[in-house]
């Protein structure tokens, strides 16, 4: 087998225009139970993502369903593990700190709109309620021209469309594994009223660019905590990339803006050099930022998520 997109599940695509992130906690009750159910949900998750897109017309619908390091060794005891899979730990520097939060079962989903993210988690739902219950549920929007709830576009140091597969999907490197994913979901509540109330040029100098153009500063140019110079990751002089997503989220009544950060990537340790770097060099959004959850997440490509609805991991 080699690396195939198409039996990945959508870890590398763009972030829809209604979004929606929910982590679920496993009960454990009743662990064959359990177990059972799981294989079940394996089966029917894909067959409601496929009826949907029928029903949507122009098939857009996207979704990533993982499993946390705990919950893989709860379900699957005597099956093999992907190899950089682990509990994550909450990462510390000098001044910040990255958390790490609970959570077993992680849902991805975002269409171009709001009836379909409802309808997919609400069947999602049904299926496993008897043995979970819901430690997050963040819904996301797309902000104006795709940009981050801070007004600057995102996505700029993702790789091309083209090449993300490559950074996003796991190679031959861990064959039983192939074309499944690691993804870390993390959610950060900014002081708005503290941003707005800087100038432009000095939140581009927290950036790295400019606002409107999207142009790379100067490295003279920019804060030396800049965001783009903190969450830089380097192996033998040669930089990392993963897919990232920053989704806006807002309960503006409440004064609750923030954003819900997602990145899949091919190996986890790409991304977590990633976050230690910005709790090293004190990333200037950890600032006005309060980080609220962290977990790490393995994503099954398609085949896997048949080998667990046949029940081959349970043997």
């Amino acid at each position: 087998m080699a690396m195939n997109p198409s039996k990945a599940q959508d870890v590398w695509k763009d972030i829809g225009k209604s979004v929606q992130f929910t982590v679920l906690e496993l009960k454990r009750e009743n662990q064959a139970h359990e177990q059972e159910v799981i294989q079940e949900f394996a089966d029917r998750y894909q067959a409601i993502i496929r009826s949907l897109r029928i029903r949507n017309g122009d098939g857009y619908l996207k979704a990533s369903f993982g499993i946390s390091n705990d919950a893989w060794d709860y379900l699957f005891p005597n099956a093999p593990k992907p190899k950089e899979l682990e509990t994550y730990e909450t990462i510390s520097g000098p001044e910040y700190s990255m958390p790490a939060s609970k959570g077993d079962l992680f849902f991805h989903i975002r269409a171009d709109s709001e009836a379909y993210v409802y309808e997919a988690m609400s069947q999602f739902r049904r299926l496993l309620e008897d043995i979970t219950t819901v430690v997050d549920e963040t819904k996301g929007f797309r902000y104006f021209e795709g940009r981050a709830i801070i007004g600057f576009i995102d996505g700029t140091e993702a790789p091309q469309v083209e090449d993300a597969a490559d950074y996003a999907i796991i190679g031959d490197e861990d064959p039983f594994f192939e074309n499944g994913s690691y993804a870390f979901a993390q959610k950060w509540k900014h002081n708005m009223d503290f941003w707005n109330h800087m100038k432009t040029e000095e939140q581009e100098k927290a950036v790295g660019r400019e606002k409107f153009t999207d142009l790379e500063l100067e490295d003279e140019d920019k804060f030396k905590n800049a965001h783009n110079v903190a969450s830089k990751a380097e192996i033998d002089g040669e930089e990392q990339k993963i897919v990232r997503m920053n989704v806006p989220y807002s309960d503006p009544a409440q004064n609750n803006t923030g954003t819900y950060f997602i990145g899949y990537a091919r190996h986890w340790k790409v991304t977590k050099m990633m976050l230690q770097n910005m709790v090293d060099k004190s990333d200037f959004l950890l600032t006005f930022s309060d980080i609220l959850s962290g977990q790490l997440f393995f994503i099954p490509s398609r085949d896997m998520l048949d080998k667990i609805a046949d029940g081959e991991l349970n043997k």
